[in-house]
């Protein structure tokens, strides 16, 4: 993105940017057929029961003047909005938990005031999201968004962190409370004697649990070992969903034995029930309240601008991270304008406004990667055997995936010629070919196993598209609808949901991966380099990256405390964005520079990028990550700069021109091994002259060099 100040040019460049692929956002997403409703219904279940949690939140703290109906109208309405007119499709919309904290303070406020009261209530907080709206109008044509790229690794994965503590903390406060006699209940009723609170709280952890764990475990349902390919990938991309439903139905079997609120289930107004909908017409109310209050509206409503202008760009940043390998351009100036007059509209109509959310964003963003993946595999694989039976050469065979993936990626009118392509064929695979007698000998699948190869030839991409978003946002204004069906949901299965959620996004966190080394034995620290990782954990020393990673933890727990204190909680937001600051002045004092460059690159540190009519595809298979069996980015670490190792990695790239049908043309005698895994094994170091240490016993720890520089290793 563009770094710029000066007013509209922000906006102008993404209308511009966007407008040239708004119609392949939508042929996109048709062109992928049913294989759509995947990802669709995966990120609607992560949308939604957030949103009809937090409007059970709203109704308890507001007084019943906003329920779920409200929250869930609003989402829908600006979800399919900006699914339609948004700069970034992948930008998921919702009502988040900081609006519900914001409510629920100008309503305490409001309702010690005779001249507002319950009754003027909706009136004030229209008001407030008018002055929001200005202020979001003016950051956008002001370019405020440019400062987003200051914001690095160091702040945006720290945030993302934060955000899954609190749906962890949520989850387990709602658990919690499953043994406690809830709000505005009769405690003589018979469900709410102490055995049989007990009784609800023991079976909703068996529920919550349940979701939580068959829930992570059908993400991974690929690699499973059982069942055919077809009910393996049907259980990966709807398992979730099925959980839910699963977990539901089990709640109903104790049904005859127990009294009738035993498990406690959803609670929430019919959307036709009398005053229900008394909030959309609220901007007839508005000229009733005073004038001091207009004007004094403007203080919350500077608190809801920042904090929306934080959560939305940061969110729209981590569902676009370079690991992504996306192609289409950013678009955070006018998506900023957009959330400004969606603010405005939900303002009027009296219902809390919805911002971009995390980390159902980044969520989304992976499912489609999923989705891409499919769709390219059996292109592939359809290719391949076509290919076998003709009898072609192992060079003939990849030339041919090569040319139907270029078919597969649909370049812009506007895009040069794509030079990206299908990553390296497996060294092994060649060794094999070479062996057999003639590397141009008719190959076939007892050298080149179509099934397995193909996995390691593609690399990740992001079906970019609009319609996912757009069914999901239509499927949660269906749930105001179905709110009494929905009202069968345990409540204790929410709660595992939003523990499924917070696990679900860690992985491909930087800053979690480097708590979970510092957690690491010493001994057992050369396993990272087996394993894909992160350029820091051979460039870094291991000293370096702990004091890096201490800092980071201190500094999220701080964050993370500041969200206890009632109203000054909803400004965390501040606290990060005073990480830029802290990243480009002070932290510079204490790292080395080339250190903090590899733990915490900086996207104005870097080289700039090529414009998007250029550089789109011509970096696909540069430094992209790999897709194993299992979900995709499911265990990916994430990098600073893009750079992705691979340890002893089976590849070979190309030096030198060679015939086309030689596989040797597509890539080259290099064998790309990670000098560091033997050193920490103790063995000789492929980089070392002479006779290295052996290979430590059992029971002889030696001490681990992970994290030191690769050079002092060399050298000593």
């Amino acid at each position: 993105m563009e770094e710029t100040f000066v007013p509209f040019r922000g906006i102008k460049n993404d209308l511009r940017g966007r407008l040239m692929c708004y119609k392949q956002d939508w042929t996109g997403g048709f062109k992928a057929g049913f294989r759509i409703l995947a990802p669709t219904t995966y990120i609607f279940f992560a949308s939604a029961i957030p949103v009809i949690s937090f409007g059970e939140q709203l109704e308890r703290n507001t007084d019943g003047v906003l329920t779920a109906v409200q929250t869930l109208a609003s989402t829908a309405l600006c979800g399919i909005i900006h699914s339609i007119i948004g700069g970034q499709p992948l930008l998921i919309l919702g009502v988040a938990e900081p609006t519900v904290i914001m409510y629920t303070f100008m309503f305490n406020f409001a309702k010690d005031r005779p001249d507002l009261g319950r009754d003027q209530f909706l009136a004030w907080t229209g008001w407030v999201c008018v002055w929001t709206a200005g202020l979001l109008f003016l950051l956008s044509i002001l370019g405020a968004c440019s400062i987003i790229n200051r914001f690095t690794r160091l702040a945006g994965e720290l945030f993302g962190l934060l955000i899954a503590m609190l749906f962890m903390q949520q989850a387990i406060k709602g658990l919690v409370e499953e043994f406690r006699i809830p709000q505005h209940e009769n405690p003589k009723s018979t469900e709410f004697i102490p055995s049989w609170r007990f009784a609800n709280g023991m079976f909703a952890l068996v529920l919550s649990f349940g979701l939580l764990l068959t829930g992570l475990r059908s993400r991974k349902a690929r690699s499973w070992r059982y069942g055919t390919g077809w009910l393996r990938s049907f259980i990966a991309d709807y398992g979730v969903p099925l959980m839910v439903l699963v977990w539901t139905a089990v709640s109903y079997t104790p049904a005859g034995s127990v009294p009738k609120g035993i498990p406690r289930r959803l609670f929430s107004p019919n959307p036709w029930s009398p005053g229900a909908y008394e909030n959309w017409t609220v901007i007839k109310d508005m000229l009733n309240v005073p004038v001091v209050y207009i004007i004094g509206a403007f203080i919350p409503a500077t608190m809801i601008a920042v904090l929306y202008y934080f959560d939305h760009s940061v969110a729209s940043q981590l569902a676009q991270q370079k690991e992504f390998n996306l192609r289409k351009p950013s678009s955070y100036h006018y998506d900023l304008l957009l959330l400004g007059l969606l603010t405005l509209l939900c303002g009027l109509i009296g219902i809390p406004p919805a911002n971009g959310v995390i980390p159902q964003s980044p969520m989304h963003t992976k499912s489609l990667a999923t989705l891409k993946h499919q769709l390219l595999r059996n292109r592939l694989v359809a290719t391949a055997r076509k290919s076998i039976k003709k009898n072609a050469t192992l060079g003939q065979l990849y030339g041919n995936m090569q040319e139907a993936y270029h078919q597969m990626q649909t370049p812009l009118a506007y895009q040069e010629p794509s030079a990206r392509g299908l990553n390296e064929l497996k060294e092994s695979t060649v060794q094999a070919a070479t062996c057999a007698g003639n590397i141009d000998a008719p190959i076939d699948e007892t050298l080149f196993d179509i099934e397995k190869e193909i996995d390691d030839l593609l690399p990740v991409e992001v079906k970019e598209q609009r319609l996912s978003n757009l069914l999901q946002a239509t499927m949660v204004g269906g749930c105001v609808a179905a709110m009494p069906i929905l009202k069968k949901i345990p409540t204790s299965v929410l709660w595992g949901y939003f523990a499924f959620m917070a696990i679900e996004s860690l992985p491909g966190n930087q800053f979690w991966e480097r708590i979970l080394l510092l957690f690491t034995a010493p001994s057992r620290r050369y396993k990272v380099l087996e394993q894909q990782h992160a350029t820091f954990v051979e460039t870094v020393p291991f000293k370096t990256i702990a004091i890096f990673t201490i800092f980071q933890t201190a500094y999220l727990l701080v964050c993370f405390g500041l969200t206890w204190i009632p109203i000054a909680g909803v400004m965390f937001p501040l606290m990060i964005m005073l990480l830029v600051p802290v990243r480009q002045y002070i932290l510079p004092k204490f790292f080395k520079g080339a250190h903090l460059y590899d733990l915490d690159a900086a996207e104005f540190e870097e080289a700039p990028a090529l414009p998007f009519n250029l550089a789109a595809e011509t970096e696909l298979g540069h430094g992209a990550s790999y897709a194993g069996d299992a979900e995709i980015l499911d265990e990916v670490i994430t990098r600073s700069r893009g750079e992705f190792r691979h340890t002893c990695s089976p590849k070979i790239t190309s030096s030198t021109a060679t015939p086309e049908n030689d596989p040797r043309s597509h890539h080259s005698p290099r064998l790309s091994c990670s000098p560091r895994l033997s050193e920490l094994k103790g063995e000789r170091s492929p980089r070392a002259s002479g006779k290295g240490p052996d290979s430590p016993r059992a029971g002889e720890p030696k001490p681990s060099n992970l994290g030191k520089s690769p050079l002092n290793s060399s050298s000593s």
